[in-house]
């Protein structure tokens, strides 16, 4: 079985996934949860593995080397953790003198073949919402009696859910841009395609490069789940010749998925695409707003396409409650909404987020991964009451806020002299949310929804909304 890529240069003829990898050298890329999820699969099949990072340094269970100290011709194979650029000096060292490159989902796939060949993979890839969608999708699978689990960048690493004693039926992956771009070998049953907007150009160069790493996933699949209200995936879509199911907002046709008279309809997976089955009323899709509408849809696409029934999809819609962060409701006060969806790490997402409101205070600001905000601002500004802007790139909102928007308040925060990343104060965001309360009043949603990533602050996305939370129950009550 070939577990690498080449040009890298790999013997192309079959071989025993265990065997070839027994005493074969091996350096991980990368310390963080994906590298060392692969680096102990590797050692558990008698590997030897090296370990190596630019950042981390220490680890209670392995010893990592910084680039410096690796020489790339000693080794076997390279695992390339999601994240890692092909310009990185060892990465090129390693295609010039042609060592095969792994990365953890073909390696999980090739431990997949051999453990559990029957194992049925889906997958999904969009700039926003593919962890409510891949979750959703997961418990769709069970409510219909299968043994299935979200993982990837969601929960658990692919790796650790092939190599788990659960002998799961079916992989739910979340796929991001990074881990595409390294992908050779994995396939799917089926994929979907939630949306293709501006995020990490800064990492693949242009959009054009990240939109076609989204794309690429389709070469590996059967059926694809697609989004048909947005322009980006449905016109580059229109060449791929498998399966497609496009989805909506709109009345579906033959064929679709769609919404009829606050119905969410299938007349895909039917008998005759000329009628339509009922999935569920949009009302059990909680909270009930147009991007999480879409993910559902998304979401019963995929289980349909294992044959899960329209009733039990229904009932996992109904049930299933979003995860920390996603337009997660903080506080109500004063008829005042206060809301954390920190989750919103780009412009597409901050958007759909600004849209479900009316009056809206923005918090926003951080890391902006090279996208362009002057978009957001433009078609979203009629919403926005205020704007709080934070972090390195609060001059890109700025600048698109005067441009766009000139009559929307802002105010800029600064860190406290005293204040550190991941440090036990909180007064940072508490000197936001003060900011927020002097100006929001009843009938004003005050949304954490940066557009950015957060680690120039913060150290996650989820400390982010954490502090935010705690501010506001702070100064709330």
């Amino acid at each position: 079985m070939q577990i690498g890529s080449q040009a890298k240069g790999c013997d192309e003829s079959p071989m025993s996934f265990s065997r070839d990898l027994q005493q074969k050298k091996v350096l991980v890329l990368g310390a963080g949860v994906t590298g060392l999820a692969s680096a102990r699969a590797l050692i558990s099949r008698d590997a030897q593995v090296t370990i190596v990072d630019d950042t981390v340094t220490l680890d209670s269970e392995f010893s990592i080397l910084k680039p410096a100290a690796i020489k790339v011709s000693d080794f076997d194979f390279l695992l390339i953790s999601p994240g890692w650029k092909e310009s990185h000096p060892l990465i090129q060292q390693a295609q010039a003198a042609q060592i095969t490159l792994l990365n953890e989902i073909d390696l999980a796939w090739a431990i997949k073949e051999e453990r559990s060949p029957g194992q049925k993979w889906l997958a999904l890839t969009g700039t926003n919402g593919k962890t409510t969608t891949v979750e959703m999708t997961a418990a769709a699978l069970r409510a219909g009696g299968v043994h299935a689990v979200a993982c990837g960048n969601v929960g658990k690493t692919v790796i650790e859910c092939v190599d788990s004693a659960e002998s799961y039926d079916v992989l739910v992956l979340e796929v991001s841009s990074f881990q595409l771009h390294w992908l050779q070998r994995a396939e799917f049953v089926a994929s979907a395609i939630l949306n293709i907007a501006d995020d990490h150009t800064d990492w693949h160069g242009s959009f054009e490069s990240y939109a076609q790493a989204k794309l690429s996933i389709l070469d590996r699949s059967m059926t694809a789940i697609l989004n048909g209200d947005d322009k980006e995936v449905v016109t580059r879509t229109t060449h791929w010749n498998g399966r497609k199911v496009f989805y909506s907002l709109d009345t579906p046709g033959p064929g679709e998925i769609g919404v009829v008279e606050e119905l969410l309809v299938d007349r895909a997976f039917v008998s005759d695409p000329q009628e339509a089955s009922m999935i569920a009323e949009v009302v059990d899709v909680k909270p009930t707003v147009p991007h999480n509408v879409s993910n559902a849809l998304a979401a019963a696409g995929l289980a349909r396409t294992l044959g899960v029934s329209h009733e039990a999809i229904g009932k996992a819609l109904s049930e299933f409650t979003l995860g920390r962060h996603r337009i997660e409701v903080v506080k109500e006060d004063n008829g005042i909404i206060w809301i954390d969806d920190s989750k919103a790490t780009n412009p597409h997402a901050a958007t759909a987020s600004i849209l479900s409101a009316l009056s809206v205070i923005w918090i926003a600001g951080g890391l902006a991964k090279g996208a362009d905000v002057s978009a957001l601002v433009a078609r979203a500004h009629p919403r926005i009451k205020a704007a709080i802007l934070i972090g390195t790139d609060r001059p890109l909102f700025a600048a698109a806020l005067a441009e766009h928007a000139p009559h929307v308040k802002m105010i800029e925060i600064n860190p406290p002299s005293d204040y550190q990343r991941g440090g036990v104060s909180n007064s940072f965001m508490e000197a936001i949310v003060a900011a927020a309360q002097s100006c929001a009043v009843s009938g004003d949603t005050v949304l954490l929804a940066p557009a950015c990533a957060s680690m120039d602050q913060f150290v996650s996305y989820a400390d982010r909304g954490d502090r935010f939370t705690n501010a506001v129950r702070k100064a709330l009550g």
